[in-house]
């Protein structure tokens, strides 16, 4: 195995089996009792087979669960902050009842054989608290997990079918994949950079600051379930493409998709996103204002101040912090308050909202805070 950086623990994980193995465990699985797949289940059951999430090598137990939710590591003491678990409703466990394994299924068609280790009650109240920060079921998180099952099944997996898909097919990449990219490009310090939204001029600006001090970037955009008036992904990653073909060194980026779900669970996803992108073999994550959040729910710099609670070794990868950036009139150019000495009047500063709604009506927001030809496909988008 190529890569810049040991995988967090020390080894990048391998569930997927081929051959005799693989077959094996497809037979086995046609005579075990079956757990169905929920998409975000899929997603991290696809990222556990491939090693994004090492040293995971299964759905969690309930010492990983709970070392997690009251001290963010593992039970050998291993930095860890989302929960990545299994649910199961009431059925669900009388259907199961006492076996050893279970055969996991993706749209009713076996994918995997988990090795049944425990089966625990969720501590519903205490996750949402310990991952989110609250229990407010307006929270997209939140919801989600008042959704999920009361039961949670722990245990490795055996996979012998990752999850099919259509889109960017030319874009999917594991970690192997993108370790052993960077090693062909000879990149030694990679970083990399988490979106669910197109990128506009102030992610340009952090990305190539960050691109001055390491040899590559690694465009990572996430393609998972996300809140319904996100931008979808096939419109986020145009926007990608045409960015990266007029205004990117092209031997200095990789673009690859990451097919987690989105937790919106604000810092304690920013410290997952970066030890996930460690695994994908990279040096340095950016982390920007609010990182991860949704509404209201987090602090603007709460993603920023988390990583102070670990040693670097803890982590094993460097966070680059960046304040909000903007176009200043007066400095004619991309600026944050770090360079800028400014005032909001002299910055362009657009709100979400704001930009929307000038999508809508099929004006291009101003070429200092998206380029042209990405507001172009924008519009296009949201006049369908």
């Amino acid at each position: 195995m190529t890569g810049t950086i040991p995988p967090h623990g020390g080894e990048l994980v391998d569930l997927v089996l081929t051959g005799e193995a693989a077959e094996r465990s497809a037979a086995e699985a046609g005579q075990l009792p079956k757990v169905a797949l929920h998409p975000r289940e899929v997603a991290d059951f696809e990222m556990l087979a491939t090693g994004a999430l090492s040293p995971l090598q299964g759905f969690m137990a309930e010492k990983d669960y709970r070392g997690v939710l009251d001290e963010m590591r593992l039970a050998d003491g291993l930095v860890w902050s989302i929960p990545i678990t299994l649910s199961l409703g009431d059925d669900g466990l009388k259907r199961i009842g006492g076996a050893e394994a279970v055969a996991l299924t993706i749209e009713e068609e076996p994918a995997a054989v988990l090795e049944v280790e425990q089966v625990f009650r969720r501590d519903r109240e205490a996750e949402a608290v310990a991952v989110f920060q609250t229990a407010d079921r307006s929270h997209p998180g939140v919801a989600a997990l008042d959704r999920a099952g009361d039961w949670v099944l722990g245990g490795r997996i055996r996979a012998f079918r990752l999850p099919e898909h259509d889109a960017f097919v030319e874009h999917r990449r594991t970690p192997a994949e993108t370790r052993a990219a960077f090693g062909e490009h000879g990149w030694r310090k990679v970083v990399g950079f988490q979106t669910r939204n197109p990128v506009h001029r102030a992610h340009e600006y952090i990305q190539k600051c960050a691109l001055e001090i390491v040899d590559g970037l690694l465009l990572h955009p996430l393609v998972g379930e996300t809140k319904e008036d996100d931008v979808p992904a096939d419109v986020r990653m145009r926007c990608y493409e045409i960015l990266l073909e007029g205004y990117y060194p092209k031997d200095r980026v990789v673009l690859s998709v990451f097919p987690a779900a989105m937790r919106y669970a604000g810092p304690k996803e920013a410290i997952f996103h970066a030890l996930v992108r460690k695994n994908y073999g990279c040096t340095h994550f950016i982390v920007g204002r609010d990182h991860a959040g949704v509404g209201d729910f987090y602090g603007t710099f709460d993603a920023q101040r988390i990583f102070d609670r670990f040693d670097a070794d803890d982590l094993g990868i460097v966070p680059l912090m960046y304040e909000h950036a903007f176009w200043c009139h007066r400095c004619e150019g991309m600026a944050t308050p770090k360079i800028c000495p400014h005032s909001d009047e002299d910055r362009l500063i657009l709100s979400g909202t704001k930009v929307r709604e000038m999508l809508r009506n099929g004006e291009r927001p101003p070429p200092e805070f998206s380029r042209p030809e990405v507001a172009d496909v924008l519009i296009e988008a949201m006049s369908r």
